[in-house]
């Protein structure tokens, strides 16, 4: 291994494909810890509606950013960000490799790349995008982009009126095109990523989630939501698994309607992420019952070369 080289192991995929049992594999075998990217497991008040490492596990190989949090507390991607930097400049004076496991694709690509900053603009001027929306369309917006940044026209979601409203707010905002902003002022990261994705057929993924959310419900989920009740407006409960079971305590739906909504709802959370994670074509993909041999082989081979 290269003596000046750090790598940090991202281990990426869709929910319940088993990355937690990957990732401790990968920590013991390559003598070192965990960092998580799971922006769910960052508070302490949910366990068992996100899956978080049990105890077993944590002892299993050390953890960081594992229930951390309370709810009650403002947490975001940016904290994140920093904090993790933080933490791997700690972590790569002990240890030449670093895992870092999450199916959070915002907080995985901050950690690694980081985030695009944005100067603040007057919100009147997303407004009067909005009312623009309202009654003249989206044809009318894009055309404005168009005029005024044809980059971004080119390469963003142009069919999406959020991400066309907040490219224009960003241009009159500041005069200047939101694409211009983008990749700009990141911190450079001393340390080289690897990252490795766990894949299945889409019908084993969705009978792994469907598993997964009885074992939830089996190990208590609904008293973990039932003593959260009174904080059912925070955002950090706004998610799969807890939104759900509110609307049952709540009288709207019956409880085994709302266990089959988590099973739908965390489907789609499912092909959200391997959209997101498809999109980095470094990516070493495996299936998610390939051998411990056979990936780490993989990782020793990238890291020597």
């Amino acid at each position: 291994m290269n003596s000046k080289s750090k790598y940090l192991i991202s281990v990426v995929g869709p929910t319940a494909i088993g990355k937690t049992a990957l990732s401790i594999k990968l920590a013991q075998h390559f003598n070192t810890e965990i960092i998580s990217a799971d922006s769910r497991q960052f508070f302490k008040e949910m366990s068992i509606g996100t899956a978080a490492p049990t105890p077993e596990e944590r002892a299993a190989a050390p953890h960081h950013f594992i229930q951390h949090k309370s709810i009650q507390e403002n947490y975001n991607v940016g904290a994140f960000e920093k904090d993790t930097l933080t933490c791997l400049a700690v972590l790569f004076k002990k240890h030449d490799v670093v895992v870092m496991v999450g199916g959070s694709g915002l907080y995985v690509d901050a950690a690694v790349k980081g985030l695009d900053y944005f100067p603040e603009v007057d919100p009147k001027i997303r407004e009067g995008l909005n009312n623009e929306l309202e009654s003249k369309g989206l044809e009318y917006l894009q055309n404005q982009l168009k005029d005024l940044d044809p980059k971004s026209y080119d390469t963003i979601a142009i069919d999406n009126p959020h991400r066309v409203i907040r490219a224009l707010e960003i241009c009159i905002g500041t005069e200047k095109p939101y694409a211009s902003f983008l990749n700009k002022g990141k911190e450079k990261r001393h340390f080289k990523t690897i990252t490795v994705g766990l894949k299945a057929d889409r019908e084993i993924i969705y009978n792994r989630i469907n598993q997964r959310v009885d074992i939830m419900i089996e190990q208590g989920l609904l008293d973990e939501v039932k003593r959260l009740k009174p904080y059912q407006d925070l955002n950090a409960l706004n998610t799969v698994g807890y939104k759900e079971i509110f609307n049952y305590l709540n009288g709207e739906w019956t409880l085994d309607f709302a266990i089959s909504e988590i099973k739908k709802n965390s489907r789609r959370f499912a092909k959200r992420q391997l959209t997101w994670f498809k999109r980095n074509e470094n990516t070493l993909w495996f299936d998610y019952e390939e051998k411990l041999a056979t990936i780490t082989a993989a990782l020793e081979k990238e890291i020597r070369s």
